[in-house]
């Protein structure tokens, strides 16, 4: 068997042109994103199908800049194909979310083959599964939308946050789900919080009984986690935005963080996510993908990698998201008592619906700048585009004004 051609599928994901936007004439893409669909196609008729993300309309250009590195080579070889096109790329630079997506997405598609040809799942090819549902966890940002998703059987969410962390936000939701569920905070920037303004915070987050405190920092800032470690009694997670097992490295290796989360798009493949695992293993480090911006594609290969490790924590789903997820892949994916069911079909278990994906061409992926609303940047400064900010208003801010332990 060998691989004849490479295809790239892009699709506009929520907002639409013709939505006024900030500027004249401009068409509002806050809330708008891309998702990038391959197809590997080969001689013998098997076709393979994969997801890349991070900068999904870049990462298309990349995918098709790799092909002729893999026309003509046997799919089955995923490895060294892998290490092949990683070498073809070093010449530009350090892989990074670019490299990593093609990467991704192209030996997503490869193991989809492989599990095709042989009949199985893909997880029955990486050694079988420790669990045959994968628990996931919601986002709810008001405790109306976390009794939605406490409806629905989930048993856990994290609130999210652009700029500075509403502590008041996040204990209204804590309050919400109760103490039999989790609840996690993502302060994900921008603008980023300094190390001592996350420390701050994260001392008044204490008191709320988190599961982790997510990417409190800009993540270049390595010497910042390990003061963070030291300041704070509450679990750290990080790692959504680097790729390849060379990039997590860090916060493996130092410890820095209690969950690493790899994204499914851009991490570099399903064999770099089970090495990250296994790297995390050894350090006593649970695994929680992200998956805030993936398609449902990457979702499915998300379900074949957790169910393959020990230290599995859960993954990430929006579950209130764009109605088009629904149409544009077969299966659907439900969530039933807060899992998702483990695909048992050979492959990866899911195909794109090519007709219904060309209904919503892509137009562009870099979205709007967030409101300068007071809280994404401070106010007054959001035409500065800071990507790292000292708090003001301190009192405000960085103390919560809830019940004390």
């Amino acid at each position: 068997m060998k691989i004849t051609d490479v295809e790239t599928h892009l699709i506009q994901v929520g907002a639409r042109p013709g939505v006024q936007g900030s500027q004249p004439g401009e068409s509002d893409f806050r809330g708008s994103r891309n998702w990038l669909f391959i197809k590997v196609h080969t001689d013998e008729g098997v076709h393979g199908v994969g997801e890349g993300s991070g900068w999904p309309r870049v990462i298309a250009t990349a995918v098709q800049d790799l092909k002729h590195v893999l026309i003509g080579e046997d799919p089955a070889n995923i490895d060294r194909l892998w290490s092949k096109m990683l070498v073809a790329m070093m010449g530009h630079g350090q892989t990074g979310t670019v490299g990593g997506g093609a990467l991704t997405a192209i030996e997503m598609a490869l193991w989809d083959i492989k599990g095709k040809v042989l009949g199985q799942p893909v997880w029955n090819l990486l050694g079988g599964c420790f669990r045959d549902r994968i628990p996931v966890y919601g986002h709810a940002k008001t405790p109306e939308r976390a009794r939605e998703l406490i409806e629905r059987g989930y048993r856990a969410a994290k609130v999210s946050f652009t700029g500075a962390v509403d502590l008041d936000r996040v204990w209204a939701v804590r309050e919400a789900m109760g103490p039999d569920r989790d609840v996690m905070v993502d302060a994900h920037g921008p603008s980023w919080m300094n190390t001592q303004d996350a420390i701050l915070i994260g001392r008044e987050l204490e008191q709320m009984d988190l599961l982790f405190y997510e990417d409190p920092i800009a993540p270049e800032h390595w010497t910042g986690y390990r003061r963070l470690r030291d300041a704070l009694s509450l679990p750290l997670a990080a790692g959504e935005r680097v790729s390849t097992i060379f990039n997590i490295r860090p916060l493996i290796e130092e410890e820095l963080v209690d969950v690493i989360q790899p994204d499914t798009g851009r991490a570099g493949g399903i064999t770099q996510m089970r090495k990250m695992a296994a790297m995390a293993e050894a350090h006593g480090i649970s695994m929680a993908p992200h998956s805030g911006s993936l398609g449902p594609v990457a979702e499915f290969a998300a379900l074949h990698a957790m169910a393959t490790i020990p230290n599995a924590l859960f993954l990430e789903r929006i579950e209130f998201d764009w109605p088009g997820r629904y149409e544009v892949v077969t299966p659907v994916l439900k969530v039933e008592d807060g899992h998702l069911p483990l695909p048992t079909a050979p492959g990866l278990g899911v195909d794109f619906v090519v007709d219904e994906v060309a209904k919503y061409p892509s137009v562009r992926n870099v979205a709007d700048m967030p409101v300068d609303d007071g809280w994404a940047f401070e106010p007054g400064t959001g035409g500065e585009y800071p990507y790292v900010q000292t708090r003001l208003q301190r009192a405000g801010k960085l103390r919560w004004k809830g019940p004390r332990a």
